[in-house]
């Protein structure tokens, strides 16, 4: 069996497209990914503590930053290179109508799920875009929060709540939910994956490799084709 060489810490809204983008480069002869999927904030703080990391790669750049500041990226190897849209979701057999961010503060609905609104990017990205339109204080007190952008799409799934808001990447892999709107990009707010090599990574120049193919053609046509929008 093939040892593992590189582990990548990886926000969860990447989990099925960095899982076949791995596949297709160990097939090509790079070394064995291993990855860890979590919401970005608690992979900051997994690497923070000291957890052996090669590449980070995060839903936002505020969890990046937090990082750097620490100097714990790796100089010259953070490049920024996807982004995302947020939509909300209800239940595939939801009879709700929510056709705008308004009818979320309606009666109709009692119960929304947001990956936790204060550290994990999707949370912060969905807040961001509810302050920026007025309703949060409406919609605050409806919120159950999640560990992660996936944890709310299974709140959505098991019918647990009546909305979420997530990632069109994330909708897209569902057949539990549908799409009731799509936040405008000129309203929502800039949503940007940084990837990054940790510093003092113990498999520096593997890591490095795989980092180098995550921007390559090959790999770009798989984040597209799982929605992601990438960047020039």
């Amino acid at each position: 069996m093939k040892e593992i060489l590189v582990l990548v810490f990886a926000a969860a809204s990447l989990t099925n497209a960095l899982k076949e983008i791995a596949a297709s480069w160990e097939i090509a002869g790079g070394e064995k990914i291993a990855f860890n999927f979590a919401s970005s904030s608690t992979l900051a703080l997994q690497i923070r503590e000291g957890a052996p990391a090669d590449l980070f790669l995060s839903a936002d750049e505020a969890q990046m930053d937090v990082l750097e500041r620490a100097d714990l990226v790796a100089p010259g190897t953070r490049h920024s290179i996807l982004s995302n849209t947020l939509v909300v979701v209800v239940p595939a057999d939801s009879t709700l109508r929510i056709a705008s961010e308004t009818d979320l503060a309606g009666k109709g609905v009692e119960r929304i799920a947001l990956a936790e609104p204060t550290s994990v990017p999707a949370g912060v990205y969905s807040k961001k875009f509810l302050e920026r339109v007025g309703i949060w204080a409406a919609i605050a007190p409806k919120v159950v929060p999640t560990e992660n952008v996936r944890a709310t799409l299974a709140a959505v799934e098991s019918g647990n709540v009546d909305a979420g808001v997530v990632y069109r990447t994330d909708a897209a892999i569902s057949k539990q939910v549908r799409i009731a709107f799509e936040i405008p990009a000129a309203l929502g707010p800039a949503i940007s994956y940084p990837f990054a090599l940790v510093k003092g990574a113990p498999r520096e120049k593997e890591a490095l490799s795989f980092l180098a193919y995550l921007g390559s053609p090959a790999a770009r046509a798989v984040f597209v084709r799982y929605g992601f929008l990438v960047k020039d």
